[in-house]
């Protein structure tokens, strides 16, 4: 980026740091947020502790079959 080009901010449309800051000091950020939305995208995960000899076995056997442990 050229050194005499600015950037714009997408949410407060200004194009200095200082101009950035007055705009969040009198606005919220859930002024912007869309309820409608999910936050977050997660994945619930689970472990499970296994001997490590029996988790290579499986991590073999996933690996001839071409999937993911």
């Amino acid at each position: 980026m050229d050194a005499n080009e600015h950037r714009v901010s997408s949410v407060s449309k200004a194009d200095t740091n200082e101009k950035i800051g007055k705009f969040w000091d009198a606005h919220d950020f859930t002024d912007f947020d869309n309820h409608d939305l999910p936050d977050v995208k997660f994945e619930i995960t689970c472990a499970v502790p296994i001997e490590i000899e029996l988790f290579a076995a499986i991590e073999k056997q996933a690996y001839r079959r071409g999937v993911q442990v």
